[in-house]
């Protein structure tokens, strides 16, 4: 074999400093589905990919996530909804490319933890 075989993203980690607190904003504010709980990690689904919610272990591992984008069918009406639920932006929804055959939408947040997120959605021209 010449390359190590790598197929599909299995699980992501999010470092969290209050797990409760996060759990809470993934679950009830994000609205992704909880699959269960153990010891200081909580873990969703998001589309098929495990999310896994943890506090760092050593200080090395203690900083914030890479930015993880959140595909979403309707970026407006998603926006709408987080901002109801008290969610800030960072950047609003807008129009980051114009490709042959969509438009590709993206909006910032931050979560509970103060990690960046991303909210995307290929809109059809």
């Amino acid at each position: 074999m010449s390359t190590p075989g790598i197929a599909s993203i299995g699980q992501i980690a999010v470092v969290v400093k209050d797990l409760d607190r996060a759990l809470n904003f993934y679950r009830d504010v994000l609205g992704l589905p909880h699959l269960f709980s153990a010891g200081k990690m909580a873990f969703f689904n998001c589309g098929g990919v495990r999310l896994m919610l943890t506090t760092a272990e050593t200080a090395e591992f203690d900083h914030p996530a890479s930015i993880i984008y959140y595909r979403v069918p309707a970026i407006q009406e998603s926006h709408r909804v987080l901002l109801e639920k008290g969610v800030v932006f960072q950047l609003e929804p807008r129009m980051v490319a114009k490709m042959p055959d969509h438009e590709l939408w993206m909006a910032f947040l931050k979560d509970s933890e103060g990690n960046t997120l991303a909210l995307m959605s290929e809109v059809r021209a």
